[in-house]
């Protein structure tokens, strides 16, 4: 190897070995049998071996076709659930060799712009988080192998999807509530239109649809901490009955509901109980800790990303929901009395 050289090449290595590049070539790429003989390629490994010798895989996977990348379109970059996504997905990808591009969709749910020339080119598959599959067309993400997250089985664009089995855990946070006996709610929805909150506002009303005597009202607010402060605070000034338990879609919307039930003098939980969803390091800062739906995000970014990676092999992914866990800490408690 010339002298200053930082990096080893197939040359370095076929003059070590005494043998031809080609010979190299085959033999590292595994395709020597029946063309060079056992002696040769073992020859050709030690000399790898002892130059520290490792193939170009950019330049391999150029020939063939891939780049072994991944792009993970996500919402936003505002919120540290999506940041567990990535983490969970690059950790798998990195095991199979595999890059991961992480591009948050300037639209939110809205369509995504291409952030390549091609991203067919540049792309092996795609992995698309809280988004509707039709979001994905400006970059071509339909016709490419496509993993969707939290996303309609049956909307998907016949992509695959890997989702949380977010309907059970509004069925716990539910059941939670009305063993302490809460009758009066109040939902305070997330103001996007997506399949994973849609889902969250059906299963409350059809629960609770199930138990006589409930009632429910449903506001919506942006996820941000003042904008859930302004619409909890004029949902529960309106009149009675007033809600006695106040179900968040997310744990921002649940502070902000923290600081619209201070306003109005209500404490929590004597007067109030609030439950999130996410379970974010923010549910344990507030006072009193939240009760909440812990949702793994990096285990959903691996499934996620062993999905793609199925699909990729030509084979089909399981199809189980990702199971989530009531939190129950001090933001929820029995009902005041008459």
């Amino acid at each position: 190897m010339a002298r200053g050289s930082t990096r080893p090449t197939s040359r370095d290595v076929a003059h070590a070995a005494g043998v031809s590049q080609a010979a190299v070539s085959l033999v590292l790429g595994d395709k020597w049998r029946g063309r060079v003989s056992e002696t040769t390629a073992e020859r050709v490994r030690q000399a790898a071996h002892e130059l520290g010798y490792r193939p170009n895989l950019a330049a391999r996977n150029l020939r063939l076709g891939h780049t072994r990348t991944v792009l993970l379109v996500v919402p936003a970059l505002t919120t540290e659930f999506f940041a567990g996504v990535y983490t969970g997905a690059a950790r798998i990808a990195a095991q199979h060799e595999f890059g991961v591009v992480l591009y948050p969709s300037p639209e939110g749910v809205g369509p995504a712009r291409d952030p390549f020339h091609s991203a067919q080119a540049a792309l092996d598959g795609v992995i698309a988080s809280s988004m509707a599959a039709d979001a994905l067309t400006a970059i071509r993400g339909d016709q490419l192998p496509l993993v969707m997250l939290d996303s309609d089985p049956e909307g998907s664009l016949g992509a695959t999807t890997v989702n949380l089995d977010i309907a059970d855990g509004i069925r716990q946070v539910t059941e939670h509530l009305l063993a302490l006996g809460h009758r009066h709610y109040l939902h305070l929805g997330a103001d996007i239109p997506s399949w994973t909150f849609e889902t969250r506002a059906q299963q409350l009303a059809t629960r609770l649809a199930q138990t006589p005597g409930t009632t429910l009202r449903t506001t919506h607010a942006p996820i941000s901490i003042e904008g859930a402060r302004t619409a909890a605070e004029a949902a529960l000034a309106a009149p009675d009955p007033r809600p006695t338990a106040l179900i968040c879609d997310d744990d921002k919307l649940a502070a902000g509901a923290y600081k619209a039930a201070r306003r109005l003098g209500l404490r929590i939980p004597d007067d109030l109980s609030i439950t999130g969803i996410d379970d974010l390091a923010l549910a344990t800062a507030l006072d009193p800790e939240l009760t909440t739906i812990r949702l793994d995000a990096e285990l959903f970014g691996e499934r996620g990303m062993h999905a793609l990676l199925t699909v990729l092999d030509g084979h089909t992914p399981d199809k189980n929901d990702i199971p989530v866990e009531l939190v129950v800490r001090g933001s929820t408690a029995p009902p005041p009395g008459p």
